[in-house]
């Protein structure tokens, strides 16, 4: 088992799923590690995400823990598998590893669905409209630490375009398409880069208009990757503290009504294509 310095999310996410079968059948670490002997040092290390673990012995493990959710177990032996590196391992140690877990969280999603209140979504933002966020988020930033923010940004749009775009829908907020966090050149670009990608046919956008009636979700801002079987989806949601990455079920099934009522608030997609036109002419 190779050691880890700095597990990724999905890493650690593989750990945790193998903790929660070993506790859902009631086993201790030590016991599991005499199983494989191995150590319950070693055990804890998996289970951290710090050590790697093979396909073959996810599927022992899963025996031993009489789990018999076989999609839910080749899902897991895939992710053990995977020796992907994504285009994101580019940014290792020039930007913090959330930006690097968000894009690989993205990258194997099967749909991704997304809320925001008040700015445009990652996913659909130019490269002016990038800059100018995080410029202004974080004065006096360096152009060494300031381009290599927004070419990521770029780069992350590589899942909803080219000849497998992944699902996505975003519900946006009439006001993260009416601020300018830069100048009104710069908006109408971004408003145009919205309606190109719904015209390709791979994005699907919903509004919500300022005057939708019982709309109480302007901190609901939030972003749900499936994963390849539903007990492997993801939800992200920033804090103060940083960005959450959500694997529990209960809390899954609080985000996925979060999704159903603030859908049920917006614009429905031939609508708000056609809100967004028109706000391309008041600018």
């Amino acid at each position: 088992m190779a050691a880890r310095s700095h597990p990724t999310a999905r890493q650690v996410r593989l750990g945790s799923e193998l903790r929660k079968l070993r506790e859902a059948a009631g086993l201790k670490s030590r016991e599991v590690a005499a199983f494989l002997d191995s150590t319950p040092a070693q055990m804890s290390q998996v289970e951290a995400g710090i050590a790697a673990v093979g396909a073959e012995r996810i599927r022992r493990l899963a025996a031993h823990y009489a789990c018999e959710d076989e999609a839910f177990i080749d899902a897991l032996a895939a992710m053990a598998g995977d020796r992907t590196r994504g285009w994101w391992e580019k940014y290792r140690g020039v930007l913090p590893p959330v930006f690097l877990d968000t894009a690989e969280v993205e990258y194997h999603a099967t749909f991704l669905h997304e809320i925001v209140i008040t700015h445009v979504p990652g996913l659909l933002q130019t490269a002016d409209y990038a800059r100018a966020l995080y410029a202004y988020m974080r004065p006096g930033l360096p152009d060494s630490e300031l381009n290599p923010r927004v070419e990521h940004r770029m780069k992350r749009r590589c899942v909803i375009e080219g000849d497998q775009p992944t699902p996505y829908e975003t519900i946006i907020h009439e006001c993260a398409l009416r601020v300018r966090v830069a100048d009104r050149r710069s908006s109408l670009a971004q408003l145009r880069q919205i309606l190109d990608q719904i015209e390709q046919g791979h994005v699907t956008v919903r509004i919500i208009p300022f005057e939708q009636d019982g709309f109480a979700g302007m901190g609901a801002s939030m972003l749900y990757a499936g994963g390849p079987v539903p007990r492997l989806d993801t939800g992200l949601r920033d804090s103060p503290t940083g960005t959450a990455f959500i694997d529990a079920e209960p809390q899954l099934k609080q985000l996925r009504a979060l999704l159903h009522k603030v859908k049920d608030a917006s614009l429905d997609p031939a609508a708000s294509r056609d809100f967004i036109h028109r706000l391309t002419k008041e600018l």
